[in-house]
């Protein structure tokens, strides 16, 4: 599919410097760009690439002046990396555009759907699950009974979405995210043995809420396990039941949260993070990377370590912690002296 820089232009609301009806049909880096190809220009370091890049386009800032010849045509906005992003999006929505039913699919005669959708090749669709418009279910997908799905929505090839679960408007579900799967819920019993305990509530996804690719979100044990609006989940994280994360908040990779916790608005969570059950953490707390969350957390905390302290306590602890050897050894020079005295 091919575009103008013109077409482009418009699209982005930027000015078009150079050929308006040169045409493009690919995305690259700017250093790697080539005849045909789109790139973007925002960060000043990679400034000296506008100068010998062969993409046919080149996004940049309305304040950019060349110092030297141009060769790529540009198209000049006001920010050169949002409208790159603006981009992206709308090249993705032309690109998984796909509609219609593939074959072989199973579709329970009670399942609805609405306008535009597609659903690929062996899906599964069950009882009185409920289906909004413009809706794009990729091969391998099972949605199990009474599941809701609003509008705008994508699920990815492979991912399982559980019973009862109800996923919100211009949702993002990747390949192997589960959704629904039951909490991890025993009891010991007399015999030393495990019990299960019965998971019969569900998972709600607000809108605008992105899994990432084989994320598990279990379902709770009562009630139901929460991902507010806007939540965004990296790939490889584990959400236990009955847990709550609040709007707009963006946890890393192969994080785990243990269940009954609540998540605040606007938290920043580095990858491997650890979090313990029943606590609640406050709005934008951001916790770095490998850290340990065993208590509560207030509002507007930065915290790192495990287990997890303020972020300024630990660094300022960490350098006392590699000079650690070196404190020894003057302990034991001050001893020695004391002893030979």
């Amino acid at each position: 599919m091919e575009f103008t820089a013109s077409q482009i232009a418009n699209l982005l609301e930027g000015e078009v410097e150079g050929n308006p009806e040169i045409a493009v049909y690919k995305l690259s880096k700017i250093e790697e760009g080539e005849k045909g190809s789109l790139t973007f220009l925002a960060n000043p370091k990679y400034t000296p690439f506008i100068y010998s890049t062969e993409a046919s386009v080149t996004i940049v800032n309305k304040d950019f002046i060349p110092e030297q010849k141009l060769s790529t045509t540009l198209i000049k906005v006001e920010d050169a990396y949002k409208s790159f992003s603006k981009l992206l999006e709308y090249y993705n929505k032309v690109k998984l555009n796909k509609t219609g039913l593939e074959k072989p699919v199973f579709i329970s005669k009670t399942a609805t759907y609405g306008e535009n959708f597609y659903l690929g090749a062996f899906s599964y669709l069950g009882n009185h699950v409920n289906i909004g418009d413009n809706v794009k279910i990729y091969p391998n997908v099972y949605i199990g009974d009474n599941v809701k799905i609003g509008n705008d929505v994508v699920v990815f090839a492979g991912a399982k979405i559980y019973s009862e679960s109800i996923i919100g408007n211009n949702c993002v579900i990747h390949s192997g995210a589960i959704i629904g799967a039951d909490g991890f819920g025993f009891t010991p019993n007399d015999n030393g043995e495990y019990s299960k305990v019965p998971q019969t509530g569900n998972v709600v996804l607000e809108d605008n809420v992105d899994v990432g690719a084989g994320t598990t979100i279990d379902r709770a044990t009562l009630g139901s396990t929460i991902l507010r609006r806007g939540v965004k989940l990296d790939n490889q994280i584990q959400i236990a039941h009955n847990v709550e994360i609040g709007e707009n908040t963006a946890i890393a990779a192969q994080t785990g949260v243990a269940g009954s916790t609540k998540i605040g608005r606007n938290c920043l969570i580095g990858g491997q993070v650890g979090i313990v059950g029943h606590i609640t953490i406050g709005d934008r707390v951001k916790i770095q990377a490998q850290s340990g969350i065993g208590r509560n957390v207030k509002d507007d905390q930065v915290l790192q370590g495990s287990p997890a302290l303020n972020y300024g306590d630990y660094n300022k602890s960490y350098v006392h912690f590699k000079n650690l050897p070196k404190i020894v050894n003057k302990i034991n020079e001050i001893d020695k002296g004391k002893n030979g005295k």
